[in-house]
């Protein structure tokens, strides 16, 4: 299993959130499918629980109220040292801050924005909590990647706010973007451009590590959830796309040895 950093590099995705409308429903779901236990989580933004696996916590899941009709979403949150400079960077460079900066408890300091093309991320300054305290594993975040129409302003814009270096894909005619820090790769871009469905728009996709593709699939639709890309071959691994019962889309999939 391996341990995330106890402070994650500012720009480093180190944490994976969902709101939705019913806690304890979501919590059976992810339970029964990664295996995950759960802890009261900071209360700031309403009830809200920390996912833990092996006694270390990997995501979080809230609950809206009731008059909020939000999109059930999992959003990806990059870490800052300083919540509030990443707060106006964010507006400075086109995007928009949606919520915060304001503080969840002793845990630390957050925002939630957007970028120009409207794909919504968060930024987590940490305290008590840094993020995330093991990545890759099975029923863990391996990858966050962002789709949208195009790579080349967007991909500014994260490098303007971040700090990442890009780097094309020139193996491929595709329109994708790596985002690396000090060389190593944290996180990309997707350009798709018109196949992007009409119903999202542009989003951060999480994917999360399963021991076996087929099966994970098989068990999403067994507790209530949906398939929507089958699972496949990939660069990455054999992956599908999948939709927990309230409708959060996230990627599965069983990364290469």
């Amino acid at each position: 299993m391996t341990e995330a950093a106890t402070r994650h590099t500012p720009g480093t995705p180190c944490w994976v959130s969902l709101m939705v409308h019913s806690l304890t429903a979501t919590q059976d779901f992810y339970g029964a499918l990664f295996g995950w236990a759960f802890s009261p989580g900071p209360r700031q933004l309403g009830p809200y629980a920390s996912a833990m696996l092996d006694g270390r916590v990997v995501a979080g899941i809230g609950e809206l109220p009731p008059e909020r009709h939000l999109p059930i979403a999992w959003t990806t949150y990059l870490a800052t040292d300083d919540a509030d400079a990443t707060a106006e960077r964010i507006r400075c460079c086109g995007g928009t801050v949606g919520v915060g900066p304001l503080d969840a408890d002793e845990a630390g300091r957050l925002v939630i924005g957007s970028d120009p093309m409207g794909a919504v991320f968060g930024a987590w300054q940490g305290r008590e909590h840094p993020g995330a305290e093991t990545v890759g594993e099975p029923g863990t975040p391996v990858w966050n990647e962002l789709l949208t129409q195009e790579t080349a302003d967007v991909g500014k814009f994260y490098a303007a706010v971040f700090g990442f270096e890009s780097e094309a894909d020139v193996s491929a005619d595709r329109d994708y973007l790596t985002l690396r820090l000090e060389g190593r790769p944290l996180a990309a871009i997707h350009g798709v451009g018109s196949v992007l469905p009409r119903d999202r728009g542009p989003h951060w996709m999480t994917y999360f590590a399963v021991a076996d593709t087929d099966a994970a699939a098989r068990r999403v639709t067994e507790l209530g959830g949906h398939v929507l890309r089958q699972p496949r071959d990939g660069s990455m691994g054999r992956l599908a796309t999948v939709a927990d019962p309230e409708g959060a889309v996230f990627t599965i999939v069983r990364t290469e040895a």
